[in-house]
């Protein structure tokens, strides 16, 4: 099943975002093929404000403990961590 995480940053936390940037890239890479789509949400001013990521994962147990071992979390970044599953109904390159 394909799992949406929905990430919201801590107020002022842009600077924890970039010092841990490298690392939740190098995390978000070793997740291989059950890495689906990711990307960070952006203010007005074009700043990151938080994440997307969409992963396949077995169970809700297994999405939460992948969200739970990424960097940006281990840093205290986030304020929150919605866990949504999720249907790729449209534009899915697996299933032309």
């Amino acid at each position: 099943m394909l799992y949406a995480l929905i990430c919201t940053d801590k107020h002022g936390a842009l600077q924890t975002r970039l010092d841990n940037r490298a690392a939740h890239l190098e995390f978000l890479k070793g997740l291989g093929d059950s890495l689906k789509a990711a990307g960070p949400f952006m203010d007005d001013d074009g700043n990151m404000t938080g994440s997307l990521v969409v992963i396949e994962a077995a169970n809700r147990d297994e999405i939460l403990a992948i969200s739970q071992e990424d960097p940006y979390a281990a840093a205290g970044l986030f304020e929150s961590v919605e866990i949504r599953p999720w249907n790729w109904a449209i534009k899915n390159p697996e299933t032309k």
